[in-house]
């Protein structure tokens, strides 16, 4: 017997920058928290809030996990990809 699929993820890619940023990444926390909030966008990519002001598609979007203490900025698009422009600790 088969188990039915969830939805299907939406697949994750980063920003020239914030591939830059991720190579600065050298603790296992840091890593653990932006793996975390990035899992929580592949199933959920509209789960962030659209950022004020940005109109033209697709829409900067912000995600903020605060039991981790990160913030995502991030688009999504037409093809369901998430493009992390930025990793933010807060």
């Amino acid at each position: 017997m088969t188990l039915p699929h969830g939805p299907r993820r939406a697949r994750i890619a980063f920003s020239d920058i914030a591939a830059k940023q991720l190579e600065t990444i050298t603790s296992e926390a840091e890593l653990h928290a932006l793996d975390r909030a990035l899992v929580v966008l592949s199933v959920a990519p509209d789960i962030g809030d659209a950022i004020p002001g940005d109109t033209v598609g697709p829409r900067l979007r912000q995600y903020t996990d605060e039991l981790e203490a990160v913030r995502i900025l991030y688009f999504v698009t037409a093809l369901r990809t998430v493009v992390v422009v930025a990793y933010i600790e807060v």
